[in-house]
Formats: structure tokens, C-alpha cells, sequence
């Protein structure tokens, strides 16, 4: 083959392997959106059916918050006996119970927003103790001390659930 010949196979090759190169870009650009497209589908499908699940949990763990807040937990713990040490392990066993009870939840909500709670019930079960150091010496003046104790400061019960509805309110 002379110079001339592979010029003119060149020729009538160069026009197909131009049509080959922009009909391979054109086909490769279509099945990425159609991936894409299925991809957003499926997450749309997928977040159809989580989201009710996922609120779902985000109520339970509101209802957990307000259940251990301390207002509403000595108000519905009442204490069996006059013991202090008995009030404070009811208490105490009864946030244990809430918790024990919603601990699945986490897997519906952010890790953050599950360490928030979890801290949340730790303080909680702080401030129970430490009002229970105090020289009280019946469960009902417990009561009165640990009521007390929180009645001047924000309660980690309510610093929590605001983090709660703050994540909720992302989810929209």
C-alpha cells in the first residue's frame, strides 16, 4: 500500500470513527442519567416508606424526654415507702425502664441526636442522685429537693427535645 491509499482509507475510516466516538459519548451520557434517574426513584420509593417510620421514632423519643423530665417523672413515680434510697432507685429504675424500652429508636434517628438523649438521661439520673445526697431524709422531701434543684435551670430533658424538633424540622 502506497501513501496515497492509506490517505484514502483514512478518509472514509475517519468519518465512522467520529460517528463511533460521539454515538459511544451519547450513549454513555444516557444510561448515566437513566442510573441517576433510577438511583432518584429508588431513594424517593425508599424515603416514602421511611419517613413515617423515622417520625415515628422521633415521637417516641419525644415522649421518652418529656416522660424522664423531672416534673412529670415525680408527679408520676410516686414514692411505695417513706425511704429515700427506695424513692431514688425508682426513679432511677423507672428512666432505666423508659430508655430500655425505646433503645431500637436509634436506628431510625442521627447518632448525634441519639447522644444527645442518652446524655440527656444521664443528667437526669445525675441530678435524681445528687438531689438524694442532700440531708433529706423521706422520699416526699426528695421529691421537693429534686424539684427544686431544677426549678433554675434549663432541664436536660427540654435542652434535648429542642435538638429533637430542630432535627425533625431538617427533614423537610
Amino acid at each position: 500500500m502506497n501513501g496515497e491509499q492509506i490517505l484514502q482509507a483514512f478518509a472514509y475510516l475517519l468519518p465512522s470513527v467520529v460517528t463511533g466516538v460521539v454515538a459511544f459519548y451519547f450513549f454513555k451520557m444516557h444510561t448515566k442519567n437513566e442510573e441517576g434517574r433510577r438511583r432518584f426513584m429508588l431513594q424517593k420509593d425508599t424515603q416514602k416508606h421511611t419517613l413515617p417510620i423515622r417520625l415515628q421514632a422521633y415521637e417516641r423519643m419525644a415522649l421518652f424526654l418529656e416522660r424522664i423530665s423531672i416534673p412529670s417523672l415525680v408527679v408520676r413515680v410516686a414514692p411505695k415507702s417513706n425511704n429515700k434510697s427506695d424513692y431514688e432507685a425508682l426513679l432511677v429504675k423507672s428512666i432505666e425502664n423508659e430508655f430500655d424500652h425505646n433503645l431500637t429508636q436509634q436506628i431510625y434517628i442521627t447518632d448525634e441526636c441519639w447522644n444527645i438523649i442518652k446524655a440527656a438521661k444521664s443528667a437526669t439520673i445525675q441530678s435524681i442522685r445528687k438531689a438524694a445526697l442532700s440531708d433529706s431524709e423521706s422520699a416526699d422531701k426528695l421529691r421537693e429537693d429534686v424539684l427544686n434543684d431544677t426549678m433554675d435551670k434549663s432541664s436536660p430533658s427540654a435542652t434535648a427535645l429542642a435538638f429533637v424538633k430542630k432535627e425533625i424540622s431538617n427533614l423537610w
